[in-house]
């Protein structure tokens, strides 16, 4: 199947400067294309997925992705999205946050996968304002760039020189890799369509009519409730560990409602057309079992983290499941109940009841009788079958956490204090 076509039937395709000439260009040579990303944060989150997973999906059809980090746009902000301006960043900041993507398509795409990454910073940052103005300034309308979406939407409210001239800045990076890289195709988000064929314009007007360049973005992300995509009521789901846990990062994407979950086994795996189709059938007649939901979780977290880091999201979603986490080790203890409700507690043994009034869990000693006798409290997955029981850290934790559960899923984190 050609490249085109596999991107068509995930559904991943919003619009093509020219589909006929992309699809022919896509069949009768390897490509080289490009993505691009600004460095204004330290991670990317899942809503920057998909248009990276394209570059993979090129790359593994033979053809060169390029990654380009904006270390130069970064600087001065893309507008695309927003209804306010940017705060700017320092150099350094932007340049540290570039290390730091850079680290993550890395892995994404591992290290044997034929990809190259540029940085915009090279080319952009030895432009000097007057050939910036003389040389590039000359070749864009200024009516041109009022059309476009992006800066059209931001008129009544306001928008600066400085974001104003952001498409002139991913123009000329198209130029650049088109001219020294031999890249004919940039791919971005629906919100960067304006600012993509600004690019071709400006190779046209540079390189004749005839210069073979193309752009292709991607839809808009959004539920079948019609609500964005990728947030939670803790905020974005990033792809930073440290950030967004491998156990957040599964759960995520393990409860994505049945409406919405072919589409993203289409959007976010390498899965062909029969697996999908046999999940599509699972939905249909086996709801219950969240098979599709399951695969899903699977590909996306061993894609993003890897497969020992998704054994560990398996090991305590069952864990918890079972209510018994007796066996996690630390750093799954710490995935689990990281984000919990959490109480400090001394670095001493105590007897059970008097430990939980003195850790805060619970207000009443006749309360922590009545829950114990009762078998309603658990402690590091193992139930409190006597008021007499003294409490110790969880086995695998090396003395740092005890863990209790009120009821069925109450789960409070006692961190002991050295």
């Amino acid at each position: 199947m050609n490249i085109i076509d596999e991107l068509s039937w995930r559904g991943a395709v919003n619009q093509m400067t020219d589909e006929e000439g992309l699809r022919k260009l896509t069949e009768e040579k390897s490509i080289s294309l490009y993505c691009g990303v600004d460095p204004t944060g330290d991670s990317m989150h899942i809503g920057h997925l998909i248009p990276f997973m394209m570059l993979k999906r090129f790359a593994l059809a033979g053809h060169h992705p390029y990654v380009l980090i904006g270390g130069g746009t970064g600087v001065i902000g893309d507008p695309s999205g927003r209804k306010t301006e940017r705060q700017l960043q320092t150099i350094e900041k932007i340049h540290e946050n570039a290390e730091k993507l850079k680290a993550q398509f890395m892995h994404l795409f591992g290290e044997t996968a034929e990809i190259s990454f540029v940085n915009n910073y090279d080319w952009l940052s030895q432009i000097d304002l007057l050939n910036f103005l003389r040389d590039y300034g000359k070749l864009f309308s200024v009516n041109t760039m009022l059309a476009k979406e992006v800066v059209s939407s931001r008129l009544e409210a306001g928008i600066s020189f400085t974001e104003f001239s952001y498409q002139i800045l991913q123009s000329i990076d198209f130029e650049h890799l088109f001219m020294h890289n031999d890249v004919q195709v940039q791919i971005g988000g629906a919100d960067q369509w304006g600012n993509i064929t600004a690019g071709i314009d400006t190779i046209r007007k540079m390189h004749g009519s005839d210069a073979m360049a193309f752009g292709l973005t991607i839809p808009l992300m959004l539920k079948a409730d019609g609500t964005k995509f990728g947030k939670t009521a803790g905020g974005a789901v990033w792809l930073d560990p440290d950030k967004t846990s491998p156990f957040e990062f599964y759960q995520f994407w393990l409860n994505q409602d049945d409406a919405d979950v072919v589409k993203y086994l289409k959007y976010f795996t390498f899965l062909g057309q029969e697996e999908i189709a046999s999940l599509v059938e699972a939905v249909q007649n086996e709801p219950e079992k969240r098979l599709a939901q399951r695969r899903l979780a699977e590909e996306v977290t061993a894609f993003v983290h890897s497969p020992a880091a998704l054994q560990e999201a398996q090991n305590i979603t069952d864990a918890l499941y079972r209510g018994s986490i007796a066996d996690l080790s630390e750093h799954e203890l710490e995935q689990a109940f990281g984000k919990m409700p959490t109480v400090d507690v001394a670095n001493e043994e105590n007897n059970v009841v008097d430990w939980l009034v003195g850790s805060t869990i619970y207000k009443s000693k006749r309360q922590a009788r009545e829950d114990i006798t009762n078998g309603a409290v658990t402690i590091n997955g193992v139930k409190v079958v006597s008021l007499d029981e003294t409490v110790r850290p969880h086995k695998n934790s090396n003395g740092k956490y005890i863990i209790v559960r009120k009821g069925k899923k109450k789960y409070t984190l006692a961190r002991v204090q050295r």
